[in-house]
């Protein structure tokens, strides 16, 4: 959907339907981890005390758990490689759903890791060991579903742009900014970002040293731009002759999110 072409309808296109994926996904993953958490939290409070037994093979005895431990070894060798090949394209794509897809392959392969540590726990008489090694899981998937859940509701609220990660801002506005102010027909500037799918989109008011500025320069800025970055989607320049940045400026928002990461 996000190559349809723009119609009279939706005259930007569909470019923001990444963004729309990436908040489905990361509720998928976010709902994952609270129902490992509840399935496991209520085996602990009835105090299950799961058994596993045997069967013959050859005339031999053997222990259900080597087989079931053999299978889930076997199940989490897909989640662990392509959860690993999706990073690096993800980040390259800056495409957030399919950064998504490689926590939801994370989780895959950790609940079956914490499975095989239950498992044995089971065969050293450790009831209780299944579960709690399935919460300890749960906790982490849950961290990732709540944090991307978070910065998926963030895009859609215009947030300026962010790494796919969630962790620091996009390099790009600070890139963009540098580039503005080198200009030497530029007094001041002021970018207000925002993240549509995998695209950067915005305005950028610029305070020209001179009284007027062509339409000509105002479209080589623009041309600029674009150019930076195959992200840098689409950018208006409006000239003006100031700008006082808001109290949510660029800034502000940095020091906000630095204060809030520390404290998480």
């Amino acid at each position: 959907m996000e190559g349809w072409k723009p119609n009279e309808r939706f005259p930007l296109g569909y470019i923001r339907v990444t963004s729309i994926a990436y908040l489905i996904s990361a509720v998928a993953l976010g709902g994952v981890g609270i129902f490992l958490m509840v399935d496991s939290s209520i085996a602990l409070i009835k105090r299950e005390h799961p058994t596993i037994g045997s069967f013959e093979l050859f005339g031999m005895t053997i222990w259900f758990g080597w087989a079931m431990i053999a299978a889930l070894v076997y199940s989490v060798v897909p989640p662990v490689i392509f959860g690993r090949l999706k990073v690096e394209p993800a980040r390259t794509l800056h495409d957030k759903t399919l950064w998504a897809d490689a926590l939801m392959n994370k989780a895959d392969w950790m609940t079956g890791a914490a499975a095989v540590v239950g498992i044995l726990g089971i065969g050293m008489g450790w009831w209780w060991a299944d579960a709690a090694a399935a919460i300890v899981i749960a906790l982490d998937v849950l961290h990732d579903g709540f944090k991307h859940t978070g910065a998926a509701i963030r895009d859609l609220c215009d947030e300026m742009p962010r790494t796919i990660d969630d962790n620091e801002f996009s390099p790009l506005i600070e890139e963009a900014e540098g580039h503005i102010r080198r200009l030497p027909w530029v007094r001041d500037s002021r970018l207000r970002l925002r993240e549509e799918g995998r695209f950067l989109t915005g305005t950028i008011y610029v305070v020209p040293r001179e009284a007027t500025v062509s339409p000509e320069r105002i479209e080589a800025l623009e041309a600029e731009l674009l150019d930076l970055h195959w992200r840098m989607h689409d950018v208006s320049i409006v000239p003006c002759t100031g700008v006082k940045p808001p109290d949510g400026s660029f800034q502000a928002l940095r020091l906000r999110a630095d204060a809030v990461q520390g404290s998480g």
